[in-house]
């Protein structure tokens, strides 16, 4: 019977900290099998940070998992720092991390802003990548950053308006200018509430069901402060690459076993990019999954990476065989 469930939590055999240039200085773990199939964990955002539950999707027998928090987010430091943060930057800290580990090739896997990564990253070094699991396709054109920033007042009005309503109504035609110009203030009482109205606005929106937890967690400052200032960083410089480059640049990672997950009601990162996304590359393996959101712990979601990351291993099995 295919695994359904998250596996169990487990602690790292292994964290360190690396310098990757500027202020910048990474968080970064290793759990599961020493001597596994290494596989790296993308997390969302950009800003999010990654959390313990990220190490359940991987059987801790069989991978080798690594984990890291990309630059201004969650353990990395300093929390929220802008400079010398690109998708380039990221690209070559996932390029440093992989040498400081001695790893040659790895299954990727990302979410969200995690999957607009693992595409980046595998289309600049597809030699390095074993595989993708993708979910909750982003990426970052300017349709889907519309849609975020007043496309979600369609079907989340609620938390649209308390979104929105965090500004001046003359400055409600331009929320990501005037969010980001209080995001990057100085000071702590006009960058920190502005976060919290950002974040707390995409965990409101994030799952099928309403999610208290979800909510108060995205509104922790903490999390608030790393993923509203580097997402709204990243969308006013369109993710720092050319419009449309990721799917333009398929056909450098076509040949890499893939599956790609997708919550059917999914109002953060729309079906219709993951529909765009499979339909320039076929060969993907493509799951809807008919009751899910956004977030990757909704239950048919959870069960879909799950699986995916199973497949994965059977697949490396009867490639060595």
């Amino acid at each position: 019977m295919a695994r359904r469930e998250l596996y169990p939590d487990i602690d790292p055999y292994e964290t360190g900290e690396l310098a990757v240039g500027g202020p910048h200085v990474m968080y970064w773990e290793q759990s599961g099998n020493p001597k596994g199939v290494p596989v790296l964990f993308l997390h969302g955002g950009p800003g999010a940070g990654a959390t313990g539950a990220h190490r359940r999707f991987f059987d801790p027998e069989h991978y080798r998992i690594v984990i890291f928090d990309q630059r201004g987010s969650g353990r990395s430091r300093p929390l929220g720092e802008l400079a010398d943060n690109t998708t380039h930057h990221l690209i070559a800290d996932i390029e440093t991390l992989r040498q400081r580990l001695g790893i040659e090739r790895w299954l990727v896997f990302g979410g969200s802003w995690g999957s607009t990564l693992a595409l980046a990253y595998s289309q600049t070094h597809p030699d390095r990548c074993q595989g993708l699991v993708l979910r909750g396709i982003f990426l970052c054109r300017r349709q889907e950053i519309d849609w975020f920033l007043y496309g979600l007042r369609t079907v989340f009005p609620e938390p649209w308006h308390a979104f929105a309503g965090h500004l001046p109504a003359g400055e409600r035609a331009d929320l990501l200018g005037n969010y980001h110009r209080r995001l990057i203030d100085p000071d702590p009482a006009i960058h920190l509430p502005a976060a919290r109205a950002w974040s707390t606005y995409e965990g409101s929106c994030s799952t099928l069901m309403p999610s208290p937890e979800t909510v108060a967690a995205f509104g922790s400052d903490r999390m608030a402060l790393g993923l509203a200032r580097i997402e709204a960083h990243y969308f006013m410089n369109h993710i720092f690459m050319a419009e449309g480059a990721l799917l333009s640049h398929i056909g450098r990672i076509r040949h890499l076993p893939t599956v790609i997950v997708q919550g059917r009601y999914d109002m953060v990162c729309p079906i219709a990019t993951a529909d765009d996304l499979v339909r320039a590359w076929p060969e993907a393996e493509y799951i809807v999954v008919p009751d899910a959101g956004h977030s990757a712990m909704e239950p048919g979601t959870r069960a879909a990476l799950v699986a995916a990351t199973e497949k994965m291993k059977r697949l490396a099995a009867a490639k060595a065989a």
